[in-house]
């Protein structure tokens, strides 16, 4: 069999995408699915088939056709220099790999179980997120203005207006950052349908009904994780949501309660608190993000705390139960009652259905796929990237260990860099990380020297009326090497690149100190907050050099 794609201008309605579809199976031995969304048609033919004959049956209906591609797995493409790769997944890692790919003269094929492409990030994560979240703190500033000559002014929240809107930029930014891709670059070959591994080398791909098997030099794994549900009784029998629902819910609910202290869990449970609801978050740990300095935790704990959410820190669940009047959560020593229950405890791989086994590919415990910084798996040619691996979890490492997969198994010689890595959690105040705490530095055997800003001593946030958080920088005794900066500040994610770099490239605390930063910004308090390693920033004049 040989897969072909056709271009279809003309289609109106789903009825004229089966009709095609009707149309082209008539002739010997095809198959074909239609995409009314994409104005595509992919098709399956026998080998001996003349191609024209499918333009010819769709033009004969009344639509405009042309052939985009012929090509079949496993056979070398004209042009290329032979080397197929099939790559199972068709989020950033995915697409990366596969822009890269092709660009070094291989040929690709992308399979992808779900209907639409681009996977988590666009679709049901860092965009939409983002947006709700934004909407949130606009809708918080108009009800608490920071100045005195504004009248506060609660919002009148249009949760569907909101989600109208939010779902037209995620399909807009689909479209051409995915969608138009595809179809600008023939050497990518989409396969919808769900992957496992038959042998080492062939992968069975199942569509509904159907199956085909795809053969390839080189195969990338990059299928993405998803929400981890905890076994806590009765939980599985009700309508609880994960980040995806949250996101796609056109309703605000009057008491949403939220298992887990998770980055997804607070990011959206302030949110909704600021769009209206009451927010009560229970983690089993003693505080929140017990995996960043305390200090972080702690004080954003209590910020939010003051915000009106109510967060109970070293709480286990001990059932979940629904029924007419919404959730009952048990906890430990008392219940809760909620319209909503949002489940946020994390993420697990999406490996468990691809068989791994079979090809004799390791993985860790939790399913994740273990990879080497050049993205090698445990067989020499399978690759993994992105959030089915043990790699951190963040989109910007999938999409560059997707690059670097697709250089290594074109032949070349790219690592994947992990020491100098921001994260950023996008509460408000937000929480940026780079580089070492000082407790990391301490099991490193590093002897450190750490100062603490607070935000009301940067020029900035006092203009601003918004003094929340602090930044904290820890340096190398003695050498004053930069190692790592924490901050808690409102949009600390647009400054926290600038010390990625000072620490990327061995900067001291003094070098910094003494560069010019612009004044009454926020990212000027990273310059105050190394000078306080030299001096009390309190005794200086403004925009001090």
């Amino acid at each position: 069999m040989r897969t072909r794609r056709l271009h279809i201008t003309g289609m109106t309605c789903e009825h004229c995408a089966r009709r095609i579809a009707a149309a082209l199976e008539a002739l010997p031995g095809v198959r074909a699915e239609v995409d009314l969304e994409q104005g595509r048609a992919e098709v399956h033919t026998p080998e001996d088939l003349d191609p024209t004959r499918l333009v010819e049956t769709v033009v004969s209906l009344g639509y405009g056709a042309r052939l985009v591609e012929a090509e079949t797995p496993g056979h070398e493409a004209a042009g290329g220099d032979g080397l197929h790769i099939a790559i199972v997944g068709s989020g950033s890692a995915a697409f990366t790999a596969a822009l890269q790919a092709v660009e070094r003269g291989a040929r690709v094929t992308l399979i992808e179980g779900e209907a639409r492409i681009g996977g988590t990030c666009v679709n049901i994560g860092c965009v939409p997120s983002k947006i709700l979240i934004r909407a949130a703190q606009l809708a918080h500033l108009q009800a608490h203005p920071p100045f005195d000559g504004i009248a506060p002014c609660p919002p009148r929240i249009d949760r569907p207006a909101l989600l109208r809107q939010q779902q037209a930029r995620v399909q807009e930014l689909r479209h051409a950052k995915y969608e138009r891709l595809l179809e600008s670059h023939p050497g990518i070959h989409l396969v919808h349908g769900w992957a496992r591994f038959a042998d080492p080398h062939r992968l069975h791909v199942r569509r509904g009904a159907e199956a085909i098997e795809i053969e390839a030099d080189r195969i990338l794994l990059a299928t993405g994780a998803r929400p981890a549900i905890p076994d806590i009784p009765g939980l599985a029998e009700t309508p609880y949501w994960t980040s995806t629902e949250a996101l796609a819910s056109d309703r605000i609910p009057e008491h949403l309660v939220i298992l887990g202290g998770s980055v997804v869990a607070l990011e959206l449970g302030q949110a909704y608190l600021r769009l209206g609801s009451r927010v009560t978050v229970v983690e089993l740990m003693p505080r929140l993000l017990p995996r960043q300095d305390a200090r972080l935790g702690e004080t954003l704990a209590r910020l939010l705390e003051e915000e009106g959410m109510q967060i109970l820190t070293g709480t286990r669940t001990r059932a979940v139960r629904h029924g007419p009047e919404g959730f009952e959560v048990v906890l430990e020593d008392h219940r809760l009652r909620g319209d909503a229950l949002l489940v946020a405890t994390g993420r697990r791989p999406n490996t468990d259905t691809l068989e791994l086994e079979r090809a004799g590919i390791e993985t860790a415990p939790n399913g994740a796929i273990l990879v080497d910084d050049h993205m090698r798996t445990s067989v020499e040619h399978v690759y993994a990237a992105g959030d089915c691996t043990n790699q951190p979890p963040l989109v910007y490492v999938a999409a560059a260990a997707g690059t670097r997969a697709a250089i290594n198994m074109t032949g070349g010689d790219a690592a994947l860099d992990l020491r100098v890595l921001p994260t950023v959690v996008f509460t408000d105040p937000a929480v940026a990380t780079v580089g070492l705490d000082e407790a990391e530095a301490k099991r490193r055997g590093i002897e450190t020297d750490t100062r603490v800003l607070e935000l009301e001593d940067v020029p900035r946030a006092l203009a601003n009326f918004d003094t929340r958080g602090f930044i904290q920088m820890v340096a190398e005794s003695g050498s004053g090497r930069l190692l790592g900066v924490q901050v808690l500040a409102p949009e600390a994610g647009e400054i926290i690149q600038t010390v990625a770099l000072a620490i990327l490239h061995g900067m001291t605390v003094e070098a910094l100190a003494n560069q010019l930063f612009p004044y009454l910004t926020l990212v000027e308090g990273l310059k105050l907050c190394a000078q306080t390693f030299s001096k009390d920033v309190k005794q200086l004049s403004c925009c001090a050099g």
